[in-house]
């Protein structure tokens, strides 16, 4: 199961605090954490799909993602 967790905090020094796994797929190939030549974030890329589950723009802007089954297709 894919978990994000994030604490906010604005007045702090680390206004944000994040933690997040990705554990679904092992043998996904990925790169690791690197800023991106086609896009401008920081994140790491899966090799097979040519996108990212967690990145952060030089902005400031965050994205993260999750995995969603449909149960009935769990067996």
């Amino acid at each position: 199961m894919c978990l994000i967790a994030w604490n906010w905090q604005p007045a702090s020094r680390h206004p944000l605090l994040l933690i997040a796994n990705r554990d679904e797929y092992y043998a996904r190939p990925t790169l690791p954490l690197h800023w991106w030549h086609d896009a401008p974030i920081l994140a790491g890329r899966d090799l097979q799909a040519g996108g990212t589950w967690l990145g952060i723009s030089r902005t400031g802007r965050l994205a993260a993602l999750t995995n969603h089954r449909d149960p009935a297709s769990v067996r």
